[in-house]
């Protein structure tokens, strides 16, 4: 008999990675690597398996009340790390046969309660006489010059039933370039889909939002001088990006999100095995595994160590209040050991309560951590049953937090409550914000107290080009070469046409004190620090620093563990 679609689900998320290997055959997961052109190392290919897979693996994930639209959540997932925009004559589309999906768990028992899963198919034209992607100027996406195209399934599984949202969904394609594809930003609007009772979704390229300096894995950014900071290491590079806007009610637990305004957000990949056969021949075979997942930015890159990184993305977040190595590396974190080696910075002391609450079971008053604070977890949720509540690595957004009208790259730490780690925006300036953060900003509650030797940060402040205001919000893709003289911005044909810019931007970067004590994020805004004042009783604080950007966590105590039964049930 075939099992229910949500006991399919929880079945295969339980599988580990090594099912993607099968004996006496060539078998690779359902991408071949040598297809899309492999980066050097990043925080994007945080694992060993899923860095030779770069169509499986998920970049970013980002969750927030839209800005124009404030009865909608909008949930934007990112693939395929480092897309050079000349990268032909392939590009880079989507793996044919995988579920990309997105999470919901609402109930804080760290199962899925919603996934929104999008399957992608291609249509291909070229009938084996080119080996180009298009034979003339694609101004639609129905023109026939576009040779080769993707169109999708979008799917609502909702325990053990689901529902097609979309049946034959149109993704954008990879941006060719200027001549073929003038307008990338007219393919872009046919390419967002309205969804039954409200919302829509949006499937293809667009440029890479996260912004950063990866050269930390050189000693930490050139320790002891801390000199090699203010590069955006993904500067000009795009990704395949999902995003998905849904009316609150339809992801609140009981459709009530009033009562019940927390959820979390995670992102996953599953494929079956690729069997490569002669002749040139390939098919897809076995059961569905999963390969990646990303609920918090930099989690799985720096927290888990080398040999634990596969485990944990075939893992789902139900499985980490049991997962020891995962726990113990959260609560004796490695950045600050390694910044007191490097940098003589005195590390804080363990347990790290601070980062439980925030990367495992949100923030909340009555919680053991020092945070006291009613933030982001799905206990403040009414209708949660908490015995049933699991310590889980889930991006959680609370979706009663208004909408910034100034926002702040900062997010919580600079005083704006809807930004990380309340969700994710665009704009927020997450490297940032974690390292701080993992230094102990809020390890004796609040207010927090910022390590002002680190707070230059990286250097790297806002993303290379402004985001849009309206849906999907992500800026357009690059179409010059990464390594033309100026790439992002002076080559580019497509600039910032179209995109009128994030406001979380303006203002913020300011050069080589961009922590300064007038600085957006130092307003005492609604009763001091946090905006939380009268609620929180606590005065304003000094300046708030940066952190110089990474996220290594070490060993430590059980407090993740999960309190009382070990029998997880629905709400």
């Amino acid at each position: 008999m075939t099992p229910p679609p949500g006991a399919r689900r929880s079945d295969r998320r339980r599988r580990t990675a090594a099912a993607l290997i099968a004996t006496g055959t060539t078998v690779l997961a359902a991408t071949m690597a040598g297809l899309v052109p492999q980066a050097s190392a990043s925080s994007h290919r945080e694992a060993p398996l899923i860095a030779g897979l770069p169509q499986l693996d998920n970049t970013d994930v980002y969750a927030f009340t839209s800005p124009d639209n404030p009865d909608t959540v909008t949930m934007i997932a990112n693939w395929i790390p480092f897309e050079e925009p000349n990268g032909g004559p392939n590009f880079y589309p989507w793996a044919e046969g995988a579920h990309y999906d997105l999470n919901i768990d609402s109930n804080g028992d760290g199962r899925p309660d919603i996934t929104y899963r999008w399957e992608f198919h291609n249509v291909d034209h070229r009938d084996g006489k080119t080996f180009l992607y298009n034979n003339g100027v694609v101004n639609n996406l129905n023109d026939s010059t576009l040779l080769f195209k993707q169109n999708y399934t979008l799917t609502e599984i909702k325990g053990n039933g689901e529902r097609t949202l979309i049946s034959d969904g149109v993704s954008a394609p990879s941006d060719v370039g200027p001549t073929s594809m003038p307008d990338y930003g007219r393919l872009r609007a046919q390419a967002i889909h309205g969804l039954p009772g409200g919302g829509k979704t949006y499937a293809g390229q667009a440029d890479d939002p996260f912004f950063l300096d990866l050269r930390v894995f050189d000693l930490l950014y050139g320790a002891p001088k801390l000199n090699e900071v203010g590069q955006d290491t993904l500067r000009g590079y795009n990704v395949n990006t999902i995003a998905v806007q849904v009316p609150k009610k339809d992801l609140a637990l009981r459709n009530d999100p009033a009562g019940n305004p927390v959820i979390g957000v995670w992102s996953s990949t599953e494929q079956r095995s690729l069997t490569l056969e002669s002749g040139g021949g390939a098919k897809l075979t076995g059961k569905y595994v999963q390969v990646s997942r990303l609920g918090n930015p930099l989690v799985n890159e720096v927290v888990s160590a080398a040999g634990q990184k596969d485990a944990f993305n075939a893992s789902s977040p139900v499985q980490d209040h049991t997962n020891n190595a995962f726990l113990d590396r959260v609560t004796n974190p490695e950045v600050p050991q390694d910044v007191q080696l490097l940098y003589g910075i005195k590390a804080p002391p363990t347990p790290r309560n601070d980062l439980v609450e925030i990367f495992a079971t949100g923030v909340y008053k009555n919680s053991a951590g020092p945070i006291k604070a009613d933030l982001n977890s799905q206990l403040l949720n009414k209708g949660v049953n908490s015995k049933a509540f699991v310590p889980a690595e889930e991006l959680r957004l609370n979706m009663s937090t208004p909408v910034t009208h100034d926002p702040n790259r900062l997010g919580a730490l600079g005083g704006d409550l809807q930004g990380f780690p309340n969700g994710r925006r665009l704009a927020d300036d997450v490297v940032d914000i974690e390292v701080q953060t993992l230094e102990g900003a809020f390890n004796q509650g609040l207010p927090p107290h910022i390590v002002q030797a680190l707070a230059k940060g990286d250097g790297v402040d806002h993303n290379d080009r402004g985001f849009s205001d309206q849906f999907p919000y992500v800026a357009l893709p690059h179409d010059q070469a990464v390594n033309t003289a100026g790439s992002g911005d002076e080559g580019d044909h497509h600039g910032d046409k179209g995109d009128k810019g994030d406001k979380g931007d303006k203002g913020d970067h300011h050069g080589d004190d961009p922590f300064r004590d007038h600085h957006d994020g130092d307003k005492h805004r609604d009763g001091g620090f946090l905006g939380l004042g009268n609620l929180l009783g606590f005065g304003s604080p000094t300046a708030v620093g940066g952190l110089f950007g990474m996220v290594m966590i070490g060993s430590g105590s059980s407090l993740l563990r999960r309190r009382g039964s070990d029998k997880v049930s629905g709400d």
